[in-house]
């Protein structure tokens, strides 16, 4: 919608105050509202006469709050609301209002967060709210202020030195460069601004076309801006495709084969094992390597212990069988 070309005079503004009292319950209550070309609303028929905004709010953009008579119940924080839904914008700040029954505590400070106004019972005060901008305040031919332009920037140049290819305007003006929209090898439609399409159409591309696009979106009364870059890409012409087909002579025909049929054909595919799977079997190997020889070790260990402990007792029996024939010969003599 904001890029689209309309005669409306109301631009859908709106501002309210809202306050955050902290009793009861931390209430929300909506003070007012006002848009151009209305009335103020009042929601509270208490404050009306008492609580205002200056009927040349969205003249002169001050949408100060004024209350009149100051009682203890207006005390919380105060929140200026200003919606453009056209734009689709929205802003707003707060202030906090305090009320005391001392002229010596009268003052207005900054809390870090918001300004807090102290005021003295019964007295007005003014809650500013200012906003100067053109976008709030009437007057402008808003829809003069929306401009469309396409840049083009071959291979190879900074995008500073692009060329521009045309200008569009909400107002109906357009300035072209260059003879490619002479030529009507480029165009973007009449009707842009009404459809929001800034489409750019390029007939007959060339290897010299390519580059990159840039379609640039300014809206200076919103304030907003949009970019959109394309970069094209140019190939090789297509083969032109055969206009007739070739003609076939009758003794050219290839007779059917009924006979003989076609017999499948095998095709052995040797994938590499993956080295993963090799590692695998070779950790296998190497794992089965390692039991046999501590087997065949302990064998050997054991093998050997046997024949020691044989050896052993072997000698152990020889020497009981000297001791036991040596016995007799001593008691004899």
């Amino acid at each position: 919608m904001v890029w689209t070309q309309d005669r409306l005079k109301d631009r859908q503004r709106v501002v309210h105050w809202d306050v955050v009292r902290s009793s009861p319950e931390y209430s929300v209550e909506r003070v007012l509202d006002m848009s151009p070309g209305g009335r103020q609303r009042v929601y509270n028929s208490f404050n009306k006469g008492r609580v205002a905004v200056p009927d040349s709010a969205f003249t002169d953009g001050n949408f100060s709050l004024v209350i009149n008579n100051v009682i203890t119940t207006d005390r919380g924080v105060y929140t200026c609301n200003l919606h453009h839904h056209y734009c689709q914008i929205h802003q707003s700040i707060q202030i906090q209002l305090n009320v005391t029954k001392s002229a010596r505590k009268e003052r207005r400070y900054w809390d870090g967060e918001k300004t807090v106004f102290v005021v003295l019972l019964g007295s007005s005060v003014v809650l500013p709210c200012v906003n100067r901008r053109p976008l709030w305040r009437e007057g402008l031919q808003e829809d003069q202020q929306q401009v469309a332009h396409w840049d083009f920037q071959p291979p190879g140049v900074r995008p500073d030195r692009a060329d521009r290819l045309v200008d569009l305007y909400a107002s109906g003006e357009r300035r072209d460069y260059g003879p490619l929209f002479a030529r009507r090898k480029m165009y973007v439609e009449e009707d842009a601004f009404t459809l929001g399409d800034f489409s750019l159409s390029i007939s007959d591309l060339k290897p010299v076309d390519k580059g990159l696009y840039s379609c640039h979106l300014h809206h200076h009364y919103c304030g907003l801006s949009e970019r959109r870059i394309f970069r094209l890409i140019v190939g090789p012409p297509l083969p032109p495709a055969p206009t007739t087909a070739p003609e076939i002579s009758e003794n050219e025909i290839p007779e059917p084969r009924t006979d003989e049929s076609e017999s499948p054909r095998v095709v052995n595919v040797i994938l590499p094992e993956h080295r993963g799977y090799f590692m695998q079997h070779l950790g296998y190997f190497l794992a089965t390597f390692l039991l046999l020889a501590f087997i065949v070790v302990a064998v050997i260990v054991l093998t050997r212990r046997r024949k020691k402990r044989g050896e052993a007792g072997s000698a152990g029996m020889k020497y009981l069988t000297t001791a036991q024939s040596l016995r007799p010969a001593t008691r004899h003599l």
